[in-house]
């Protein structure tokens, strides 16, 4: 699934798959506007309003002839660092939270510049966003660089099998309402928080990730008012 990272309405940062970062990027530094929502062709989903916490917008992904073809919204405390005096380093506040990833179900399609063919996306690319979007809000601050880095590749590429591999045992089943129609998902937990995914009407695949809220009891719907995701 080739896209990149859209803010806004504007400007993008190039990638053949979105990087970790991509998927869960929060906090009042990076807040999306909602123009780049707005030109999406399919509905956006966030937690239905059973949920009465608070709501933010994050970032939508694009492909490269700018059709926006994902994106994400985020549910309780964004997940940010914070720096701890006493250790005189920043550590992983992820805080309780959790993000709803919308993507667009497109078919196997031709390249924006005609000489190849895109893949298809399907219920593993919202796993694999959710996934490596859950890693790039529970990263190990604590790491030194260089080998933060390379637990983060590791740990990405590890997203990547898992979410190409949904009928394994280390997921599970999780019927959950959409639109207030019960969904199956596919769904797993790890120390670093839970990720699940599935499709929806309206020609979307979700996924989420959260940690400190559960993801039992849940439920999704579309968003019928942009605005109330922003602050």
């Amino acid at each position: 699934m080739e896209t990149t990272s859209r803010v806004g309405a504007q400007g993008a940062g190039a990638a053949d798959e979105p990087t970790a970062q991509d998927g869960a990027q929060g906090g009042p530094a990076t807040r999306r506007s909602v123009d780049g929502y707005l030109l999406a062709s399919f509905p956006w989903y966030g937690l239905d309003e059973a949920y009465t916490g608070p709501r933010w917008l994050m970032q939508v992904g694009t492909a490269a002839d700018g059709t926006v073809e994902h994106g994400s919204t985020g549910h309780g405390q964004e997940p940010a660092l914070r720096f701890d005096t006493r250790a005189g380093k920043h550590i992983a506040d992820p805080q309780r939270f959790a993000v709803v990833v919308t993507v667009a179900s497109r078919p196997v399609r031709r390249s924006a510049d005609g000489t190849g063919v895109l893949e298809a996306t399907s219920v593993s690319s919202a796993a694999w966003l959710a996934g490596s979007g859950l890693l790039a809000a529970t990263w190990p601050a604590q790491m030194e660089r260089a080998l933060r880095q390379d637990w983060l590749d590791q740990q990405t590429a590890l997203a990547w099998e898992l979410a190409d591999r949904l009928e394994e045992p280390v997921w599970t089943t999780l019927s959950l309402p959409v639109d207030g129609v019960p969904t199956e998902f596919r769904y797993r937990e790890s120390e670093y928080g839970w990720v699940l995914a599935g499709s929806a009407e309206g020609g979307v695949h979700l996924g989420a990730y959260g940690r400190g809220m559960s993801a039992y009891g849940m439920g999704f719907s579309v968003i019928k008012d942009l605005a109330s995701y922003g602050r």
